[in-house]
């Protein structure tokens, strides 16, 4: 049997029969990377040595009778996190040498719960792009296109789970950087509810991994079916034993439903800032009537929705402010000219994050005040619906495209090109209120490449979307693997 094919659940099943052990499961996956790495460039630094150390050590550990939920599971780690001896870049030129000197929080987490770590995986410069290439390590291609990225910044990992190089893997997200690698390779994520899962280590080099409370972004898990996807937030999610972790625990709520049937969902397919492509669109709508076949109430409109312009707008201002808060101050001066001489009736997204560039912490304020409106405009929804059915980005995976100056590219929607940038407004609609969202499958484009949708769901109610993301599985199917 190949079992690179398997799922965590399955591999964790086989082990304890002793169907197989972990030194054998990483030997293979080690020689699947060897075999087919080459063009895709997925795993971008290996730890095979110490790989085969842990998996020997995990079989000693199942022998004794320890039981342990990943034990012997070969995973990966998005390369931003630190771990003790390898290198931690974020794909910057002037960090190639930076290596940590203990592991990140989740890689800890990973280790104490038996997995073996293969290595790290790609990502683009700074972690800021939607694609997945930096000059240190090159570029992440599609596994489906090799023209065309797997997304960004988890597209290494994202890349990596398509290709059976691995069971899990773990990434993080402020712009879609979970749930757009996902959806452009076919795989399933999960971006937990903002502050669920402790993020202390995955941070730019050099700086200390001290554990503060991020705005936006999140850690989360990567896997290929929805319920690994759960098995590896339920590894991930609590506070950091530094800070929160000292009074309290995590238990989040069961999911708010078991059957299909008894969800209410809303889908949403248009945005005022950016079209909707026809693949993606047919996603969506694939998604729609499976829900509406299966018995779930399922509805088009509803007043109850935030105003979609403004969450982009402020999304984009908070995104943006966090940001350049550290540019030197000859670019933010040069910024703020620029800014000045906007008119007052350009309302567009490029002129919304030109002006972040520049925010005071008085407009800081303000953006956020609005943002908690937002949070309960979302409140209300949920009281109401269970779950938000949209797309993640506008087009399945696009062609590389690596021009240094990311605000002179665009994105191409049925023929008409839009600003690159743009496209993160779908991914900032749970990203700016906070929400847990889950990314799934949902069919194939025209020319072949996966196309996904994002199931949001309340806040810190991470198990509802991750169960409606099983039951769609189930329904409509889920994962493939790339021809």
């Amino acid at each position: 049997m190949e079992w690179s094919s398997q799922t965590a659940e399955e591999l964790a099943a086989a082990l304890h029969a002793g169907e197989v052990t972990s030194a054998e499961l990483t030997d293979e996956a080690i020689a699947r990377i060897e075999r087919d790495d080459k063009v895709l460039n997925a795993i971008c630094v290996p730890d095979f040595d110490r790989a085969r150390a842990a998996a020997r050590g995990a079989d000693q550990a199942r022998a004794r009778g320890e039981v342990r939920p990943l034990l012997g599971i070969p995973v990966t780690v998005k390369e931003s996190y630190n771990m003790a001896g390898l290198p931690t870049t974020w794909g910057m030129p002037q960090h190639r040498d930076y290596v940590p000197a203990e592991d990140a929080v989740q890689v800890s987490r990973l280790k104490a719960a038996g997995a073996v770590v293969l290595g790290k995986t790609n990502v683009p410069l700074g972690l800021q792009d939607i694609q997945s290439f930096n000059e240190i390590y090159g570029t992440t291609n599609n596994p489906w296109d090799h023209d065309r990225t797997s997304g960004g910044s988890s597209g290494g990992s994202a890349a990596a789970l398509a290709s059976g190089f691995c069971a899990l893997s773990i990434g993080s997200d402020l712009a879609g950087s979970l749930r757009t690698p996902a959806h452009f390779c076919g795989i399933y994520a999960h971006k937990p509810t903002l502050g669920l899962a402790a993020t202390r280590g995955m941070v730019a080099p050099p700086a200390p991994p001290l554990p503060v409370d991020l705005d936006l972004a999140v850690v989360g898990p990567m896997a290929r079916t929805a319920r690994d996807l759960t098995l590896l937030l339920d590894i991930m999610a609590g506070p950091d034993p530094l800070t929160h972790g000292v009074a309290y625990d995590v238990t989040l709520p069961p999911a708010r439903h078991e059957r299909l049937g008894d969800f209410r969902v809303l889908v949403v397919d248009d945005h005022p800032l950016i079209p909707t492509g026809s693949a993606v669109r047919a996603g969506v709508n694939r998604v729609a009537d499976a829900l509406a076949d299966g018995g779930a109430r399922v509805e088009r409109h509803t007043p109850l929705l935030p105003d979609l312009a403004e969450a982009g707008t402020l999304y984009t201002q908070l995104l943006v402010s966090g940001s350049v808060a550290r540019f030197p101050i000859e670019a933010y001066e040069q910024m703020r000219a620029r800014a000045a001489a906007l008119s007052a009736d350009d309302q567009s997204l490029d002129a919304a994050r030109l002006r972040a560039m520049v925010f005071s912490h008085r407009d800081w304020m303000e953006v956020n005040s609005r943002r908690e409106l937002h949070r309960h405009g979302w409140r209300q929804l949920f009281a109401e619906f269970d779950a938000v059915v949209c797309p993640i980005t506008p087009t399945a995976a696009f062609p590389h495209d690596h021009n240094p100056n990311p605000l002179e590219r665009r994105i191409d929607i049925d023929g008409v090109e839009y600003p690159y940038f743009d496209q993160l407004v779908w991914a900032g609609l749970a990203t700016m209120p906070g929400l847990p969202a889950t990314a799934v499958p949902a069919g194939r484009s025209p020319e072949g490449l996966p196309v996904g949708v994002q199931l949001i769901g309340p806040m810190f109610e991470d198990r509802t979307p991750l169960r409606l993301a099983e039951l769609l599985e189930q329904k409509i199917g889920g994962f493939q693997a790339p021809k």
